[in-house]
């Protein structure tokens, strides 16, 4: 029997390498004559840029950039040479993991980091850009990005905005850079909700990001004043679509800024390694993620592998650290195993992931 394995990361705990890497061992654990492939996946978020990296053969480049909060921090993105593509993560320079907890700060956090990141590729002379959308510490629409690159935006008495994310309220005008030369860019992201609005950037994200109500309406109100000086001063309008609310409104802010295509991450990854080639080989597809939801039906990496199983007619099977009851997110899979099962509680599970994932696996190989 073939077995692919190609789950994504477990968020918190393991990378979709370790974590491919334990449900294998797992697996030869219980058959020992089992023949398997490990591929892990992503779809969008942290750790896409090393998938693809390392699945075509790229190298790691490290540049200057700045963290969400200003302070001066070395990033790193993936650079394939024989087609001179940059594949870099906005988290590198603007995520979560930049930052503690209790420094969380949506009103000063910006994605300047991130414009330092792409004007390091473009000097490289980046034919493409793929520019992974996840684990954002930010809502500033790619405002901090946008004035990286050049671009200036500037109030009723013409003074230059360039601090807080609110202070687009104000905005009148936005200023374009006359020799910002842009290669082609792709933005990788795993959520379609728009830029404004209930299903917006910041309703919909911004609390995670430590905004509390009274802000959410401030910085709704920015963004929106972003969106209709964009769509005044560059002739783009991207506010309802899909993805634009991807990381703080880094997905709009890279479709306006820098004429960005969004794709789904899972697709753009499953190209890149040849995933589909992969499931076509196999008997059985095993993946999994940190939490199976509704969300996982919405471009997250688990169903795009089920997906792609039953294109081919292979069994798939689902391994997460738990899973929402009822739903239709389970009928994707011939199984689903959950590490987080009574006794051990949702922390345990998370402590003891690598464990649990071998064990469950061992499980699995059981039952078929």
């Amino acid at each position: 029997m073939r077995i692919l394995v190609a789950p994504d990361k477990f968020k918190g705990s393991l990378g979709a390498r370790e974590v491919a890497a334990r449900i294998a061992a797992g697996l030869r654990d219980a058959r020992p004559g089992l023949e398997i492939e490990v591929q892990p996946v992503a779809d969008g978020g942290e750790g896409t840029a090393d998938l693809i990296r390392e699945a075509c053969d790229g190298e790691w480049i490290t540049c200057a950039a700045q963290d969400a909060l200003g302070r001066a921090i070395e990033a790193r993105y993936g650079w394939l040479a024989k087609t001179a593509t940059a594949v870099l993560e906005m988290s590198e320079a603007a995520g979560f993991w930049r930052i503690a907890a209790h420094e969380r700060d949506p009103i000063r956090a910006n994605t300047f980091g991130v414009g330092e990141m792409l004007r390091d590729t473009i000097a490289r002379g980046a034919k493409e850009i793929v520019v992974g959308l996840g684990g954002s510490a930010t809502n500033d629409g790619g405002f901090g990005m946008a004035r990286a690159l050049g671009f200036r935006f500037l109030s009723k008495a013409g003074a230059e905005l360039a601090d807080a994310v609110i202070d687009l309220r104000d905005l009148e005008r936005i200023s374009s850079p006359r020799d910002l030369t842009l290669p082609r860019v792709i933005a990788a992201t795993d959520v379609l909700n728009p830029f404004l609005g209930q299903r917006g950037a910041t309703r919909t994200f911004g609390p995670q990001k430590g905004a509390t109500p009274d802000q959410l309406g401030s910085l709704e109100e920015a963004l929106a004043r972003l969106a209709d000086v964009v769509a005044r001063d560059l002739g783009r309008d991207f506010r309802d679509a899909p993805g634009a609310g991807a990381a703080g409104g880094l997905g709009f802010g890279l479709m306006s800024f820098c004429g960005a295509t969004v794709r789904p991450g899972f697709d753009l990854v499953a190209e890149m390694v040849d995933l589909e080639a992969a499931v076509g080989r196999a008997d059985v597809v095993i993946t999994g993620e940190g939490s199976l939801d509704e969300q996982t039906l919405d471009g997250k990496a688990p169903a795009g592998v089920a997906r792609l199983a039953r294109k081919h007619g292979k069994r798939s099977f689902a391994i997460v650290g738990s899973a929402a009851e009822g739903g239709t997110s389970r009928d994707l899979f011939d199984g689903v195993l959950v590490l987080a099962t009574p006794p051990i509680t949702r922390e345990e599970s998370m402590a003891r992931t690598a464990e649990l994932l071998q064990e469950r696996a061992r499980e699995l190989a059981q039952m078929m």
